[in-house]
């Protein structure tokens, strides 16, 4: 059960990563996200990009691992490796250009998984 709650958390933890590009272009994940759904079906070779589509596949794999009743490790780790892909990018970036906002935004997906993978190697 704990499993579940925190796999929850992960993913609703990632719908709050902030981005920001350009000088008046910021927008959280979950906009963004439904942008690129909605793209998948209208117009692929716009959304087709690996840090657009492997977070989104990341962030599918946990959501299959809430409907198992012992969530599968294998699962959970590639989800988080996927979504981690974009959220060690926002780290990286928020470091560098010193934007508290987006380094705010992925600090609960970094603790949510550091908690996930101690809570793994318990069993």
């Amino acid at each position: 059960m704990k499993s579940n709650i925190l796999n929850f958390l992960l993913i609703l933890s990632s719908f709050f990563g902030y981005l920001e590009w350009g000088i008046d272009n910021s927008s959280f994940l979950f906009e963004v996200e439904y942008q690129v759904i909605s793209g998948l079906f209208t117009d692929f070779n716009s959304v087709s990009h690996p840090f657009t589509l492997l977070p989104l596949l990341g962030q599918i794999l946990l959501v299959i691992t809430l409907f198992q009743k012992q969530p599968s490790k294998k699962l959970t780790y590639l989800g988080i490796v996927l979504l981690g892909l974009l959220f060690g990018l926002m780290l990286f970036i928020s470091i560098i250009n010193l934007n508290f906002k987006i380094l705010l935004s992925v600090i609960p997906f970094f603790i949510i998984t550091f908690l996930i993978i101690r809570n793994q190697r318990k069993k």
